[in-house]
């Protein structure tokens, strides 16, 4: 190569070296504004290793009873928070601070629907991250984090916010923020920090399939979090709203059920007796499309946004039913403690001719229809013989309730309603189990 040449190519060097170092922000004065108020935590209890056990790590070093985690000081008077299965079971709390301090500390109180808990340690004069708002970050934007992985204090590591709004069946109430930050057992309950050097975030989990890092994490929005500390502290527990339903996705063949141009919304497939929906006069079958004003575009977004909002507040609510748009009011009760029962029907023997649909049904039996709160009408599925029903998940000792919203009085009914139908069309069924109903699409066999 030419010296002319040589030349040219160190000048494109130069010129990728500055752009890469253009691209790439300096954290250096995040980190010297934020690590002081991140804590080191060591929890000795009965319930040994519990952050290791909630991320299946079985490389990690050994430390004997302690559960090794990240905490953030929210208040001068001493007010940390972390997650909860950082200290769950602890009969011993130590707060190692960044000035090498240890202290000891108290738990003030615990959520488990978010995986939050508030300490509390002697003294005054702590120093206090600053707290931003984690519903103005954009995804693609750099965030940085600071905590223990695996016991090594003060590590700091850094990404993009990957999305936004993430739920996750283990906290359906918390409306995550996935990022691509390195995050490893012991980061749990330290700092998502945004360019501006606020915290907009606790870290909570990760997604793997090892127990290490593998490029998905998730922190609980400090918005949740700091609400979650102002309930704990003023009455000690934490209350949210509750509508009083079970919804699920509305998937494509669903929405061409419902008469859909595209999948949106969260699909009603259960109305609790008593509960703020039925006063309202929700109903099996309605699609929630916007909830206080804001829309509902998927089935989990709503849980998070029922769960944030005041217990007796009115909301409005609409919702799409027979293909028409209603708006309705309702005054939100509190979320129940009860979980709904999840053990399984019997499955009655098979009988009878199968119907359209390639299913035998009977009547409901008066047991079944008890543990599944069905008042009336409904039928039991005694057996499936279509192999797209069965491969749509449909099985003996399915009770079946409504198909395309209307309801089912009895097998005659159900008869008469699918005589009615187009081949090729797609019906949407709600199907009943102690579980928890469901709607699922099938299409009228030709």
């Amino acid at each position: 190569m030419s010296k002319r040449g040589r030349a040219a190519a160190l000048v494109l060097w130069a010129f990728a070296a500055a752009a890469q170092a253009a691209a790439v922000p300096d954290f250096t004065g995040l980190v010297k504004r934020n690590n002081a108020a991140v804590v080191n935590i060591s929890s000795q209890g009965k319930a040994v290793r519990a952050e290791a056990e909630r991320d299946d790590d079985e490389d990690g070093p050994e430390h004997g009873d302690e559960s090794l985690g990240t905490g953030l000081i929210v208040s001068a008077d001493g007010y940390l928070l972390t997650n909860q299965h950082v200290i769950e079971d602890a009969d011993e709390i130590i707060v190692r601070l960044v000035d090498r301090r240890e202290l000891s500390a108290r738990v003030v109180g615990t959520d488990a629907r978010t995986d939050l808990a508030v300490l509390k340690i002697e003294g005054a004069g702590f120093p206090v991250a600053a707290l931003g708002r984690a519903h103005e970050l954009e995804v693609g934007e750099w965030v940085l984090a600071i905590g223990s992985p695996f016991g090594f204090e003060q590590s700091v590591t850094a990404g993009i916010v990957s999305a936004k709004g993430r739920s996750l069946p283990t906290e359906p109430y918390v409306a995550f923020i996935q990022t691509d930050v390195a995050i490893n057992p012991g980061n749990s309950g330290g700092p998502l920090i945004n360019m501006k050097g606020e915290v907009v975030g606790i870290n909570s989990q990760i997604y793997s399939q090892t127990g290490g890092y593998m490029g998905v994490s998730f922190a609980i929005p400090i918005e949740t979090a700091v609400e979650v500390t102002r309930q704990i502290r003023t009455q000690g527990r934490v209350s949210r709203g509750w509508l009083g339903v079970l919804v699920q996705p509305v998937n494509r063949e669903l929405a061409e059920a419902f008469g859909m141009s595209v999948p949106a919304g969260a699909l009603v497939t259960r109305v609790f007796a008593g509960g703020p929906a039925e006063a309202a006069g929700l109903r099996p079958g309605d699609i929630v499309t916007r909830f206080d004003g804001r829309a509902v575009d998927v089935s989990t977004a709503l849980p998070a946004l029922v769960g944030s909002a005041p217990v007796g507040k009115t909301v409005p609510l609409t919702v799409l039913r027979e293909g028409q748009e209603h708006k309705l009011q309702l005054e939100l009760a509190e979320l129940p403690e009860a979980e709904p029962d999840a053990e399984p029907p019997a499955q009655p023997a098979p009988q009878r001719q199968p119907n359209r649909l390639g299913l035998r049904v009977a009547p409901v039996p008066a047991e079944l229809r008890e543990s599944l709160g069905l008042a009336v009408g409904g039928v039991v599925v005694e057996g499936v013989d279509n192999d797209r029903a069965a491969r749509a998940g449909l099985r003996p000792g399915d009770v079946l309730g409504r198909i395309n919203g209307q309801a089912i009085d009895s097998a005659e009914a159900l008869e008469r309603q699918l005589a009615g139908l187009p081949a090729g069309r797609s019906v949407a069924l709600l199907v009943l189990r102690r579980s928890g109903p469901f709607y699922l699409a099938l299409r009228v066999p030709q």
